[in-house]
């Protein structure tokens, strides 16, 4: 295996459609192994959000990008507690409230704005592998990152020392988002979730492919596992990729 591999810290990379379990799991892992976590999926919600507190119009496409080359994002890569700040403003919760999810795609689906955010995202996993951080705000307990999002095995970090593509059937997903959101999962909150799931994913995958791994993905169906099963099957991927480096 070539020294500079060898050398840096190690590099998970998880990809999912929503409600595969992925961020619940990547960020376990992250935690388990001493590692730095990165939700990139937040890091589009920032821009969405940025774009709404600079008075941008979501549906001006350079105007968009130029936002979000400008915004001033820090992102928290502890696993203990990841947060994401925003022009001094910690966001962590307000990206996640119901109005900014049905639009977040139109950022997500801005190809200049994808490319300057996976710009950023590949800044961020380079650092974690070489146990060193830009600034003061960004943390990780040690050399090494899971980052996790739609095209992260594919397109951001495809050299990534494990890649991993989490799936789940679209009838157990929407009852996970569903108990997250609502606390149940009976038929009016499935119904509720179904935007958010199902239009997400087909809005995004115009411009990512997460629903079949590429060539050398590793991939784990959760559809009949629980949470802990779930990372039982992930942590022994990593495991195994972590003794061939050896």
């Amino acid at each position: 295996m070539e020294q500079g591999r060898q050398d840096r810290g190690i590099v998970v990379a998880i990809d999912g459609p929503s409600g595969s379990g992925k961020s619940t799991v990547s960020r376990r892992l992250a935690r388990e192994l001493g590692l730095a976590y990165l939700d990139t999926g937040a890091m589009y919600r920032a821009a969405t959000w940025w774009c709404g507190r600079s008075g941008v119009d979501l549906d001006d496409v350079p105007a968009v990008a130029e936002a979000v080359r400008a915004m001033p994002l820090t992102m928290l890569t502890d696993p203990e507690e990841p947060r994401v700040v925003c022009d001094g403003v910690d966001v962590t919760d307000a990206i996640r409230e119901a109005g900014l999810t049905a639009v977040v795609s139109k950022v997500a689906t801005n190809l200049e704005a994808r490319a300057e955010l996976k710009r950023l995202q590949r800044e961020i996993i380079a650092d974690a592998a070489a146990g060193t951080v830009r600034n003061s705000a960004t943390q990780g307990s040690g050399r090494g990152i899971v980052a996790e999002g739609r095209d992260i095995t594919t397109v951001v970090a495809p050299d990534a020392d494990v890649r991993i593509l989490l799936l789940a059937d679209e009838r157990e997903r929407l009852a996970r988002r569903a108990k997250e959101r609502h606390g149940t999962a009976d038929a009016a909150t499935i119904a509720a979730t179904r935007d958010e799931v199902v239009r997400r994913d087909a809005d995004d995958s115009t411009v990512s492919t997460f629903l079949t791994a590429a060539d050398g993905v590793v991939t784990v169906d959760s559809s009949s596992f629980g949470v802990d099963e779930t990372f039982a099957a992930v942590l022994a991927v990593v495991t195994r990729a972590q003794e061939a480096r050896r």
